[in-house]
């Protein structure tokens, strides 16, 4: 598994949801903070966003935004002042098409990843609260093939769309954060994945992280000096190779806790640990609670 990969995986649970939305006339609808992630995709026409504590934005046809952090805000037809979006209609389910679905020439994908936020990864967590992906000619193309892929399939009776929507849904999640990934010019994470020395560290600790890594050895892998990996590695990273091994293990058992019925010890000997009892030690530490008691919240 690759970083961005194993991050999205870590925190995404369930099924994502989304509605294809057809609207007209004057609208104005607002979306309560959610928990998950969510996205709109327009489709046909252009509608404002206007985000919780930020600046409105227009979207045009083929836009897509990514609400990372689940952020409320006001969906409209126009530029909305403060008086229009106290009279807002309260759409409380982001995928819920019942409350403004209507004729109109404005149509809008919406959707929402349900996301275990004690699981973050960093990568993740640096996401700005909106992510906004203009349609501009020869930019993301994967991300262009999705969108018209999945505006064909939301909203009809193909044969397959049970499985084929579930599955473009998590595709779109991955090309939004490549996108931002790639346009981005002073987040943290974009550079230290195109680092070669901290994107080849990063890479042997989540293809192996059960390997009894150390400095030394994680250093002659990428084939630079200890030193020099360690102030390349907490620079971009923002901890040092070690301590971001054993928090990416522990965040790795909570995630096989969570989707496995694996036996505790099986899963300390995935993630690194050479018992149970180690692996139960440094998670209480990361996790405020044992593993038993984890998979039991997380089931319950």
């Amino acid at each position: 598994m690759d970083v961005v990969s194993d991050a999205i995986s870590a925190v995404r649970v369930g099924r994502p949801s989304s509605t294809r939305l057809r609207v007209g006339g004057s609208w104005c609808v607002r979306l309560a903070p959610y928990e998950g992630a969510g996205f709109h995709v327009v489709l046909e026409g252009s509608c404002w966003m206007l985000p919780e504590g930020g600046s409105a934005i227009c979207l045009n046809a083929g836009d897509a935004v990514l609400l990372a952090h689940g952020t409320g805000h006001v969906m409209a037809d126009r530029p909305a002042d403060r008086a229009t979006v106290e009279r807002a209609v309260d759409l409380p389910h982001w995928a819920d098409s019942s409350v403004f679905d209507s004729p109109g020439d404005t149509e809008v994908l919406c959707g929402k990843y349900r996301l275990d936020r004690r699981n973050t990864h960093p990568l993740l967590a640096e996401l700005p609260d909106v992510v906004h992906i203009p349609n501009r000619v020869g930019r993301h193309g994967e991300l262009r093939a999705a969108i018209d892929l999945l505006g064909r399939e939301v909203g009809a009776e193909h044969p397959g769309s049970a499985v084929a929507l579930p599955s473009l849904l998590d595709l779109l999640l991955v090309y939004l954060v490549r996108a931002w990934m790639a346009d981005s010019t002073t987040s943290r994470w974009p550079a230290a994945l195109h680092d070669p020395v901290v994107a080849a560290a990063l890479r042997a600790l989540h293809e192996d992280p059960a390997r009894p890594w150390s400095n030394d050895r994680l250093a002659a892998q990428v084939g630079v000096s200890r030193a020099t990996l360690a102030r390349r590695f907490t620079a971009l990273v923002g901890r040092a190779p070690m301590a971001y091994l054993t928090w990416w293990r522990l965040t790795r058992a909570a995630a096989l806790l969570r989707t496995t019925p694996d036996a505790l010890d099986a899963i300390a000997q995935r993630v690194g640990y050479s018992t149970p009892y180690a692996l139960s030690h440094a998670f209480s530490r990361q996790y405020g609670t044992t593993p038993g008691r984890y998979r039991a919240g997380v089931t319950a």
